[in-house]
Order: C-alpha cells, then sequence, then structure tokens
C-alpha cells in the first residue's frame, strides 16, 4: 500500500493568493469554500475546531451543516455518539453554558481524539464541496496535542495543503506520511523541566483505533511550514521528518502571533517590541533553497502581490482583508463594529507582548476601548476551561501535569509558574471563541468578552469598503489583489 503524495509543484502551479488560516473558525469552512471557489487557495482554521463542532451542535447546526458533514464521514458510530451528546435540535436558552469537552491531555483517550478527528473532517469536507478548487488546513505547532487525529480527519476529507506556524513543525512532515498509510503517528510534546529519556513527551495517534475500516491509502497534503526566519527555513529544507512542498513567509506586521524580535528585547513607548533588520527575512536565500514561497504580512495589496512575484515568490498570503468579509466567520456584530470603525478611523492594533500565554508577540485590536480593550478584559474573572495553549511542566516522578499564565494568578504559582508572568495575560481561548460568535457563560452569569486579532494594515480595508454598506465577499478581496496596480 502506497500513499499519492503531493510534489513539489513549481511554483506557477500553485495559486498566487493564499487565504490566511486565521482561528478561532474566522477562517471556517464558508470563506475557505468562497476562496477556493476562485481558483486561490482557500484556508481553513484547525485551532479549537472540535471545541468549535461542538458549539455549532449545540446552537442547533444552523443550516444542519455540521450533521451532513458527519454523514459523510467513514466513522458512523462515533459521529452519532457526538451527535447525541452535543446536538441540541432547538439550540441553547439564551443564558444557558455550552457544554465543554474533556481538556486534551498527554494521553488523551481514543474517544476524545475521535472528536478532534470528526472535526477536521467536517470543516475540510465542508470547504471542499461541490467545488474542484484547493483547499488547505492551518493548525498550531504550538497546539500539539489535538493536531495528529485533526490532521488524520482532514486527510480523509481530502486537504490539498497543511499549513503550520507558531513554532517548530519538523516532524508534522513525516506524520503526514504515516497517517496517510493509517500508520501510527508521534509529535515531540514540548515538557518544561523535562529529562531526555521521558517517555511521555510524544504524543501518540494510532489510525487504527478509529476504525476507519479501510485499506486505502490516503492522498498525502502539502506541507507549507509558517516560517519568520532564514534559519528555519534551511532547518525545515535539510531536517524535517518528510517532504515539504513550500514555505510561507511571515513579517511581524501579520496578525495573531508574531514571532519575537531577534536579539536584545527593546520596546517603543506604548510598550510593543521593536523589530529590526535582523527581522527580516533575505527572500533571495529562501529562492535559493527551490521551494516555492509565499510572503504574509503587510502584502494584502495588488502592489504588494506585485513585488512578491517581482521578489522570486509565488505570491502572498493574505489574512486581515478576508478576515471581514461577508463569507468568514467571524460574528456579525463584532465584524460590523470593527468595519464602522475603520470607516470613521477609530481602530487601531497594537502588538501586546503580554497578552498571550504563550509570551509571544500578539496583535490586539483595539476599538476605541470598546473591543478587545484592557478596560474591558480587566473585569473578566481569570478562568482556564478550554486549556489549548497550557504549558506541559514535568511534575515529581516524571508526571506531566499543565500551566497555563491566563489562569487564575495563585493556581499558575502553585503549579509553579511566576507571578510576574502571568501579569496582563488574555485568555486568547476563550477570548477568539467569542470572536467567532460562540462565547461561553460562566457560572456567574458572565459572558467571555471578545479578543480581536489582525495584521497592522486593517485600516487598508477602506480601500475596498464600498460606501453603500459595511461589507465585502471574499470575491471583491481577490477582484482587488488582482486588479490594478495603478
Amino acid at each position: 500500500m502506497t500513499a499519492a503524495i503531493a510534489g513539489r509543484l513549481p511554483g506557477s502551479a500553485w495559486p498566487q493568493i493564499i487565504q490566511g488560516g486565521m482561528g478561532v473558525a474566522i477562517s471556517n469552512w464558508t470563506l475557505a469554500r468562497a476562496v477556493s471557489r476562485t481558483g486561490q487557495l482557500g484556508v481553513v482554521s484547525g485551532t479549537g475546531i472540535d471545541t468549535v463542532m461542538v458549539r455549532r451542535l449545540q446552537d442547533g447546526d444552523v443550516g444542519g451543516h455540521v450533521r451532513r458533514a458527519l454523514a459523510a464521514c467513514p466513522w458512523p458510530a462515533l459521529a452519532d455518539r457526538v451527535l447525541s451528546k452535543y446536538f441540541l435540535p432547538k439550540g441553547r436558552a439564551p443564558d444557558q453554558p455550552y457544554k465543554r469537552l474533556p481538556m486534551w491531555m498527554a494521553n488523551t483517550p481514543t474517544s476524545r481524539q475521535g472528536i478532534g478527528m470528526l472535526a477536521g473532517f467536517m470543516e475540510v469536507w465542508l470547504a471542499k464541496a461541490g467545488h474542484a478548487g484547493r483547499v488547505g488546513v492551518n493548525l498550531l505547532t504550538k497546539v500539539a496535542i489535538p493536531n495528529l487525529p485533526i490532521l488524520y480527519g482532514a486527510m480523509h476529507a481530502q486537504a490539498d495543503v497543511v499549513l503550520m506556524g507558531a513554532g517548530i513543525p519538523r516532524e508534522i512532515p513525516g506524520a503526514l506520511d504515516k497517517l496517510s498509510l493509517h500508520e501510527p503517528a508521534a509529535l515531540r510534546l514540548d515538557v518544561i523541566g523535562a529529562l531526555a529519556d521521558d517517555a511521555a513527551r510524544w504524543l501518540r495517534f494510532d489510525p487504527q483505533s478509529m476504525g476507519a475500516g479501510t485499506d486505502a491509502a490516503l492522498r498525502r497534503p502539502a506541507f507549507f511550514p509558517i516560517i519568520a526566519a532564514n534559519s528555519l527555513a534551511t532547518l525545515m529544507a535539510r531536517k524535517a521528518s518528510g517532504s515539504i512542498e513550500g514555505f510561507v513567509i511571515e513579517g511581524p506586521t501579520a496578525g495573531g502571533h508574531n514571532a519575537p524580535p531577534r536579539g536584545q528585547g527593546r520596546f517603543d513607548e506604548e510598550g510593543q517590541p521593536i523589530y529590526g533588520e535582523r527581522d527580516v527575512v533575505d527572500l533571495d536565500a529562501i529562492a535559493a533553497l527551490g521551494y516555492p514561497f509565499w510572503i504574509a504580512g503587510g502584502s494584502g495589496s495588488p502592489q504588494g502581490l506585485a513585488s512578491a512575484l517581482a521578489q522570486g515568490a509565488a505570491g502572498i498570503q493574505v489574512g486581515t482583508l478576508f478576515a471581514y468579509a461577508d463569507e468568514s466567520g467571524m460574528a456579525c456584530g463584532v465584524k460590523s463594529q470593527v468595519l464602522r470603525a475603520v470607516r470613521s478611523r477609530t481602530v487601531s492594533v497594537r502588538t501586546d507582548p503580554l497578552a498571550s500565554p504563550t509570551g509571544f508577540p500578539f496583535k490586539v485590536v483595539d476599538v476605541q476601548d470598546t473591543l478587545s480593550g484592557d478596560d474591558v478584559y480587566q473585569k473578566r474573572q481569570r478562568i482556564c476551561d478550554l486549556g489549548y495553549l497550557r504549558d506541559a511542566y514535568r511534575g515529581e516522578g516524571g508526571a506531566i501535569h499543565f500551566r497555563c499564565a491566563s489562569e487564575p494568578v495563585e493556581d499558575f504559582v502553585r503549579k509553579g509558574g511566576s507571578a510576574d508572568d502571568a501579569a496582563g495575560r488574555k485568555c486568547l481561548c476563550n477570548g477568539l471563541m467569542a470572536t467567532a460568535g460562540i462565547a461561553q457563560t460562566q457560572k456567574d452569569g458572565s459572558v467571555e468578552p471578545a479578543i480581536l486579532t489582525s495584521g497592522d494594515a486593517i485600516n487598508d480595508i477602506r480601500k475596498i469598503l464600498p460606501q453603500a454598506r459595511d461589507g465585502y465577499s471574499a470575491l471583491d478581496v481577490i477582484s482587488y489583489l488582482t486588479g490594478p496596480t495603478g
């Protein structure tokens, strides 16, 4: 049994535009499908997609899309169990909390892994339905534990590309090879204080335990690591565990998590990290590696596309313009509020060095201190009930435990963390779910506030925002990007 593995296609064989894989659920199947149908590369976000799936079910599965996808999956018994537990035909009551999934652990039970697998299948299957365009899935290397089950599900839905950043995904190409053959795959889990011989540092996933019941090999998707340094590109090209097919080169103006500046930490008067020449990727050196590459961060314009092509790139990856398109998964109220602020020039983006519990700089959108603002967020009771961004650490006897800099400070300190490291942290897991319109109602009756992230070029939306309404389509974005540069 052999798998059909995507080859190293020349840059001209790939679309020029990759839609950014924005989580949580901003790059949903609707947006990815709209982009892919234009001939460009639509991308779904796999970050937290298991929670997204069960919350859609608890909101009544409007349109029946989740149930339609699960009816097409190769694990009907598992799909039936998920529907039985989470689907609410009439949806939740307005103040009813969502039923939570158990958190991912170092040794997550097979039943829990299966929910991640179903969710990966669902989102890609819906994005690919009814057209022949390519669809990619974006995951975070940092959020390691769910990745293998989600990838296996996405591969069953025939994902064309896997894109991963927020870390060094050296082991992913080999894992894709294994999963395409339904063979067990493993990823190393970063554990604070781990010893070299700690066997528990490995995350293992066995497709055979899922009962797919097929010997037919899956088509292995292409793999595009998202990198911010030449050294990482060279490492991936030479020492990855399997083949890579291209790179996304992401600069510090991109939304979401940014790589920290190289060298001594310096900050401007607003507390934002300062990036310099050492943080600029040498595109000539990237081109010399012989892979197609796309430039991300501040390139979302006709001029940006033309410049990227002139520098030898296959094209650009664009997030911010697509994030506010009609088809994106951003909650309509949040989207409208930001678009009105863009029109009135009352929106800004700052690179917050503290917001993310990961310790990486994170772009936060502020709308006159009413959306994502610190004043709003400081009223929130700290809680960690989703846990995607927790850090694993070694406890007594080698057991693996978890802590998060955004959980209650006393809990974080009790687990060996520092109170200083907890200061100013936000719960991105809950905040980003809220931005996608699936905010949790907590026990005290409070509703999780939204946290919004975008690239620095958020005000460039004015270039495509029509006068008649606060909205535009994914097709409008494609037309703008591929239009005249004058």
